[in-house]
């Protein structure tokens, strides 16, 4: 999951956060906050419960909370971004010590984010960034770099039909306006430029197995002759994987399928090669989240965006990690 952020890297304040499914939902620990005796309050919003992914990050922050003592207070904004900024202006009321944040899109943010700022409430954003007027509205961004996933996603693409004189490709979209949606396209089209590469159909399957499905099968009842599938998730992936075996075609050879996330049901595929290659973008933000929080607070300095280190896998990698596979 990047960023369309106008922003300069000078000094910093302080936050961090990412989470997943299920409702609204405390939990309350003792360890570690402040710097010393008082407990971390963190409130969390949530985009949804969209995908494998989305889940697993939502696990993996209420799991570190757990583990770090942090007091988290959790919001699912079931994809919608009025939910959100209703349970950031609870977090303000309700004064806790952090608010972090995923995004649903990149806009619209400004005045939430003012009225944070003036209660002296530091703001971490997790795994998508926003675009404000003001950078100093967030402390600092916490998650992928979702430019550079399509970028790979693309190089993956070009040497894999190095060899084609013409390529029919459509495009699985993330949910409009949202930064993952944004970036993944914009990397991956900066890279796959030979003109040989024509782009029949994009739509939104809004990161959403359903989605991916339901719009897959309209393509193909549009176009007859696809060769590649460009998903911006594994979720889409994984649906337009039903649809084109409906239409009695193999995926993976008959269409050439790259998608990006490598939860745990989209490398199973990669392996059976139903998919031919994964970019990873890692939904295990916890840790890292609980940490630049504590950070934040003590006053210490932090980057503008704080990157996740991540890798690809084609089909034999992905039968080596999947033994090992946390989501």
């Amino acid at each position: 999951m990047f960023r369309k952020i106008a922003v300069s890297m000078a000094g910093i304040l302080a936050l961090t956060l990412t989470a997943g499914c299920g409702g609204s939902s405390s939990t309350t620990n003792s360890a570690g906050g402040n710097g010393g005796s008082k407990s971390i309050t963190l409130g969390f919003s949530q985009v949804g419960s969209e995908s494998g992914w989305r889940s697993a990050n939502t696990e993996s922050i209420k799991s570190a909370a757990t583990e770090a003592g942090v007091n988290l207070k959790f919001s699912d904004a079931q994809q919608k971004q009025e939910n959100q900024i209703k349970a950031i202006r609870s977090f303000i009321q309700q004064k806790v010590d952090v608010i972090s944040f995923s995004p649903v899109v990149t806009t619209g943010w400004d005045t939430v984010l003012k009225e944070a700022k003036n209660a002296k409430i530091p703001v971490i954003l997790t795994d998508r960034s926003v675009d404000v007027s003001d950078p100093s509205l967030y402390v600092t961004l916490v998650g992928s770099d979702f430019t550079l996933e399509g970028e790979k996603a693309g190089k993956w693409v070009n040497k894999e039909f190095a060899g084609a004189t013409s390529v029919n490709m459509v495009e699985l979209q993330g949910t409009t306006g949202s930064a993952p949606a944004i970036e993944r396209k914009k990397g991956f089209f900066s890279v796959v430029t030979d003109p040989k590469f024509h782009l029949v159909a994009s739509q939104t399957g809004d990161f959403t197995r359903a989605g991916g499905k339901q719009v897959m099968t309209a393509f193909l009842q549009s176009h007859k002759d696809i060769n590649l599938l460009f998903a911006h998730n594994d979720d889409m992936a994984l649906g337009a994987i039903e649809a084109i075996k409906a239409a009695g075609l193999t995926p993976g050879k008959d269409i050439k399928i790259i998608s990006i996330d490598a939860v745990h049901d989209g490398m199973q595929a990669l392996a059976n090669g139903e998919i031919n290659y994964i970019v990873e973008c890692s939904p295990l933000l916890g840790t890292q989240l609980m940490d630049t929080a504590k950070k934040v607070l003590a006053g210490d300095s932090l980057p503008k965006w704080i990157k996740t280190n991540e890798v690809e896998f084609d089909s034999a990698q992905a039968k080596t990690a999947l033994s090992d596979r946390k989501y």
